[in-house]
């Protein structure tokens, strides 16, 4: 399977407009936005074998990455 980078404009492509006028609007938005880039690319780094880490550690890494992506997705779709 391909490594891929999960962009929040890749994974929410319906919510494209709302996901950008909550970056510009939002700071709580786009801090945790900027959380999961961050982790997304991390996820990617160790997964491509740029970064050693315990499995256990990645594993906790990406569940951090869905929880945020449950957040945000929640954010997106005007929920509170």
């Amino acid at each position: 399977m391909p490594l891929e980078h999960h962009p929040l404009s890749r994974e929410f492509p319906e919510l494209k407009p709302q996901l950008g006028a909550l970056l510009a609007a939002d700071g709580h938005f786009a801090r945790l936005a900027e959380e999961y880039e961050e982790l997304d690319k991390r996820i990617y780094e160790v997964e491509s074998g740029r970064i050693a880490m315990d499995e256990m550690l990645l594993l906790g890494l990406k569940m951090q990455r869905v929880s945020l992506k449950d957040e945000l997705a929640q954010l997106l779709r005007g929920g509170s």
